[in-house]
């Protein structure tokens, strides 16, 4: 059997085993401490696949991520998870291209310095290239702003805190091209406390924004002066050997041989606080839990637990965007230059072109790149921003043909190479709705309510990338604690 990263701790277990409701990896990773604290444990999933957004694909015969591709190496909580299921030796540093940002008036390599786009030091070349001399100098004034500028308010969006501290330059053409891309969605709409965690804090430690990016990015790369080499833009992430999808495969093998009872197709319909614990229904099956850990997308969760829960009922959270990734293999040897990188994020104002980013998978992995072969390139390109319309939100959706016409257009001018139906040797597209949760202003209050409301109730434990934030690192890790938070507790009843 595969080892945990501890020796587990056995705690007698109850008589009823634990219900775990989702598949994704929050509810694998949940299902796998439970395991190793001796619980009996049942995961739930409704679809027939495991894994949520970390899933996988063939394309022209080449297994691919369908979603997920790599994560963030902040932490090294994926990492640890790797190791324990037997995938250390799997792990893979991207090609060092580093990333470009497509502009209004241009493409420009992405600096290398940066936290969702805003810089270091806006004075660095690779800055003042994309902002221009009188952005470069009103971004300059951030280091002589109050700490009071963007920190005083108990909230605040991503646009207004980089709006007020560096200007509308820096916002458009650094920072909405790389919240678009990651997060599929307009800065404005999103609460920088979770989408940028700490950052506000380390503002007010260290006098300016620019001081308070570059002290995470030391801590990113574990570095331990201002003046060490820093790396290229796109390159604080890693992958596996194979694509995370093998994540999702080793898991699910870890958790048959701890014992843990896995179930496709059993989509909970309802969820009841019983005298003993939990009773979850899914279809025309019921479940009787003594410890429940629900792992499902916000609207989800508190769409199961408000029953039970009423003082839920208010803090349900609107629902991610759907994005669409269209997968496109070429045969193309005039890409083996890696033109772009390993790819490009589109500022949202950017005319003529649709998609929010593109990731050339054979220049980003270089076992990929072994494994398709000289001339053969794997393209991905990602549509869908949760933006403002009309004093709302809405998501814009595409039909597959559409979209593959579109993602021609796209790659031709994004690549600066001109990809038609006729280089194509197979493509798909695949649609996540809601798989990106949606961190709006305000969104961090919110999960400190659902979290205090949760911890109160006996057996209860809801995680997810909509608590967590967003990225494998932070789900991973947030899902580990809060079981482990959850031992502490209470041994035997969560």
């Amino acid at each position: 059997m595969r080892g945990g990263h501890s020796t587990p701790k056995k705690h007698p277990t109850s008589a009823l085993p634990a219900v775990v409701v989702g598949g994704g990896i929050s509810g694998l990773v949940a299902a796998r401490e439970l395991a190793m604290s001796g619980n009996s444990v049942i995961v739930l999933e409704a679809s027939d696949a495991w894994g949520g957004c970390v899933g996988g694909h063939v394309v022209a015969g080449l297994g691919l991520d369908s979603g997920a591709e790599s994560f963030a190496t902040r932490s090294t909580a994926v990492a640890d998870l790797a190791r324990e299921v037997g995938l250390g030796d799997a792990i893979v540093a991207p090609h060092p291209g580093g990333a470009w940002v497509q502009l209004p008036n241009g493409p420009q390599e992405l600096p290398k310095t940066g936290v969702l786009g805003i810089p270091a030091n806006p004075w660095d070349p690779e800055v003042r290239r994309s902002l221009g001399f009188a952005g470069s100098l009103r971004a300059s004034i951030d280091r002589w702003l109050p700490a009071s500028v963007g920190t005083s308010s108990e909230v605040t969006s991503v646009s207004a805190l980089v709006r007020a501290r560096m200007g509308q330059r820096v916002l458009d053409r650094l920072v909405a091209p790389v919240v678009g891309g990651v997060h599929s969605a307009d800065p404005a709409l999103l609460d920088v406390d979770m989408i940028a965690p700490g950052l506000r804090a380390g503002l007010r430690k260290h006098g300016s924004l620019a001081a308070a990016v570059a002290a995470q990015r030391r801590v990113a790369q574990g570095k331990t002066s201002a003046g060490a080499g820093a790396a290229k833009a796109g390159s604080a992430v890693a992958g596996l050997k194979g694509g995370m999808n093998t994540l999702v495969t080793a898991l699910v093998a870890d958790l048959r041989e701890r014992g843990v009872e896995l179930l496709t197709g059993k989509r909970a319909e309802d969820i009841v606080k019983t005298d003993g614990g939990w009773r979850i229904t899914a279809g025309e099956s019921t479940y009787d839990a003594g410890r429940l850990v629900v792992a499902l997308d916000g609207p989800a969760a508190i769409g199961l637990l408000e029953k039970s829960m009423p003082e839920l009922s208010g803090l349900r959270p609107a629902p991610g965007p759907l994005v669409s990734l269209v997968t496109i293999v070429v045969d193309l040897p005039e890409l083996d230059g890696r033109p772009r990188g390993t790819g490009i994020l589109v500022a949202p104002q950017t005319p003529g072109i649709k998609a929010k980013a593109l990731t050339h998978a054979t220049a980003k992995w270089d076992w990929l790149a072994e494994e398709a072969g000289p001339g053969t390139h794997v393209l991905r390109l990602s549509y869908g921003r949760r933006e403002e319309i009309d004093a709302g939100a809405a998501d814009l959706v595409m039909d597959d043909d559409a979209l593959l016409a579109a993602a021609l257009e796209d790659a031709s001018v994004l690549l600066t190479v001109p990809v038609s139906r006729t280089d194509i040797v197979d493509w798909d597209v695949v649609r996540w709705a809601g798989a990106l949760p949606f961190a709006a202003v305000g969104h961090k209050q919110r999960v400190e309510q659902v979290r205090n409301a949760c911890a109160a109730v006996e057996g209860l434990t809801v995680v997810g990338g909509w608590l967590a934030g967003n990225g494998l690192a932070a789900v991973v890790a947030d899902a580990r604690a809060q079981l482990a938070r959850g031992n502490a507790q209470e041994p035997s009843i969560l």
